[in-house]
């Protein structure tokens, strides 16, 4: 898999570099021995308890992403996937500590609990007051003796953050962080595993499988399941969870998983029965990622009063989405004016066999055209047709079907409601415009056609434009004299004689080479084809 990197061997220092040049002057480095990656505040006050974390990178923003007031003091950078060197760990301390002393946050991996352990044992061997603690918190194997440490580990760097800058003492910092580490829960699921840049994907999961439990370094999880949908997968996650009370909830994106998709988890775990109980939530965000791998983790935390105004504390770091208490969304009515033209429902069976044929038919189309729009377009066609088709078909009954001119007037607003882009619009145009012309008198053949004159006008495209009007308009002049076999045929070979363009005019698709084009059908083609073929079987 390709990755954007100058070199293996510079990775995290290169990264590094690039955080600090993105911070403005707020973080800095320790400089003098390339193997020693710290990043620390540009102003350190040692007056405070220092609170360091740090391990392998290939998680940012974790961990030097939440260096900062009200975090850590300081981030110690190992190679990726693999823990800081004792002596890298021990500069960290040295460079941050002052007769405050500090904390070490060390996530429960072996690597870790040596070198920081270590660490921790030369600073105090050096003077410095040192404490440290351990954070566990993946249950994904209950019956592991050495739980991972994972996302919830952003919870005890929040709150021993925050107790530190109030200018608590070490004890106070060490006590509430060993209890956050200690009541954290943490779950992660993904439909693929890390990637080291420079190196291929292990690819051992099939399409459609998911791996639940799986470690934030590519570790096999606890199991491997068939993906559910959102509510499925948010109901057996948070069945594992194990707390009473008031929660904080944590979101993390493990490092692919699209903004659409961590919304849509979010929204599931919060309808729950655990998450109902859920006081405060963190993201969705990338927080602590695995590189490249597409899954998210979902983190919890008991809540008292103390941590709560922990969590909820602002810190000036751009990577720590801050805490909001959850509410009921605010619902505005839709503005008036969009109502429209209300239609009285009537009843004509062939019209209604018909509307349900076409409607079927580009529903079980959607995947279909589809695929064909992903070779030459955004990949949406089939979910834009069949959206429309289902918002027909949901107002079937309602629709005035005994009154041609009023169900087109009908079409219109029910797909340009339905459907946005310039599909809708263009939908809306052609239904509106055929409406007026069957008003006026005019036959079905010539007050379609009238409609798609229309779209030409206002969407620009012709014949040879390899667009729907492909498909359309030989179809309707095969209409007016063949009648809907003839009108069935002619869009289907109109559609396949889109194939053969090597240009398209309008769309996402004329942006694209020939060689790209060659040999796809205009998914929009594609569609009307299919939509008279289900007319002319209607009958």
């Amino acid at each position: 898999m390709a990755h954007f990197i100058e070199t293996r061997a510079t990775l995290v220092t290169d990264a590094i570099e690039g955080l600090l040049a993105a911070s403005g002057g707020r973080l800095a480095r320790l400089d003098g021995d390339p193997g020693i990656r710290v990043v620390l505040r540009a102003e350190i006050d040692t007056g405070k308890v220092a609170v360091i974390s740090g391990g392998g990178s290939g998680h940012e923003p974790a961990h030097a992403g939440f260096v900062g007031p009200g975090m850590l003091s300081a981030a110690v950078c190992g190679d990726v996937f693999a823990s800081p060197s004792v002596d890298a760990v021990l500069a960290g301390i040295l460079a941050v500590t002052g007769p405050a002393g500090c904390l070490l946050i060390i996530k429960n991996y072996a690597g870790d609990r040596l070198n920081f352990g270590l660490a921790a044992e030369r600073a105090r061997a050096l003077g410095k007051t040192v404490e440290t603690v351990i954070v566990a918190d993946d249950i994904a194997l209950p019956d592991a003796k050495q739980p991972r440490g994972v996302a919830g580990t952003l919870f005890v760097h929040k709150v021993a953050g925050h107790a530190a800058e109030a200018g608590a003492p070490l004890e106070r910092v060490a006590a509430l962080a060993r209890r956050v580490a200690a009541s954290a829960q943490s779950l992660g699921i993904a439909v693929s595993t890390a990637t080291i840049p420079g190196s291929p994907r292990s690819e051992r999961l099939a399409e459609g499988q998911a791996e639940l439990g799986l470690g934030i370094h590519g570790e096999p999880g606890a199991e491997r399941i068939t993906l559910p949908k959102a509510s499925d997968l948010a109901r057996l996650m948070t069945e594992r969870f194990s707390a009473t009370g008031p929660l904080a909830l944590l979101v993390n994106n493990l490092g692919s998983a699209t903004a659409l998709e961590m919304q849509v988890l979010t929204q599931a775990v919060l309808a729950t029965e655990l998450g109902q109980r859920v006081r405060l939530l963190l993201g969705p965000a990338p927080l602590m990622t695995a590189l490249d791998m597409h899954g998210a983790s979902l983190s919890i935390l008991p809540l008292d009063d103390d941590l709560e105004a922990a969590l909820l504390a602002p810190v000036p770091l751009p990577a720590w989405p801050g805490a909001v208490r959850i509410a009921p969304p605010v619902l505005r009515p839709i503005p008036e004016g969009l109502a429209g033209e209300a239609f009285t429902p009537s009843r004509d069976p062939v019209a209604a066999a018909r509307i349900a044929a076409v409607t079927g038919a580009l529903i079980a189309a959607e995947g279909a055209l589809n695929a064909l729009d992903a070779k030459v377009g955004d990949g949406d066609t089939g979910t834009t047709f069949a959206g429309a088709a289902r918002a027909v078909e949901a107002d079937l009954d309602r629709l005035p079907q005994a009154d041609p001119a009023a169900l087109c007037r009908a079409l219109a607003e029910r797909i340009g409601r339905a459907v946005g882009g310039s599909s809708g619009v263009l939908a809306s145009i052609f239904f509106a415009a055929t409406a007026t012309s069957l008003a006026d008198g005019a036959s079905w053949p010539d007050a379609l056609a009238q409609g798609v004159a229309r779209v030409r006008d206002y969407g620009g495209a012709g014949p040879g434009d390899r667009t729907l009007l492909d498909a359309l308009i030989p179809a309707l002049d095969a209409l007016k004299s063949g009648g809907l076999d003839a009108a069935s045929a002619a869009a289907r070979a109109g559609a396949a004689a889109t194939a053969r363009m090597d240009h398209a005019a309008t769309g996402r698709s004329s942006y694209l080479a020939a060689a790209d084009l060659a040999g796809v059908e205009d998914p929009g083609a594609a569609g009307v084809a299919a939509a008279f073929e289900a007319l002319a079987a209607a009958r």
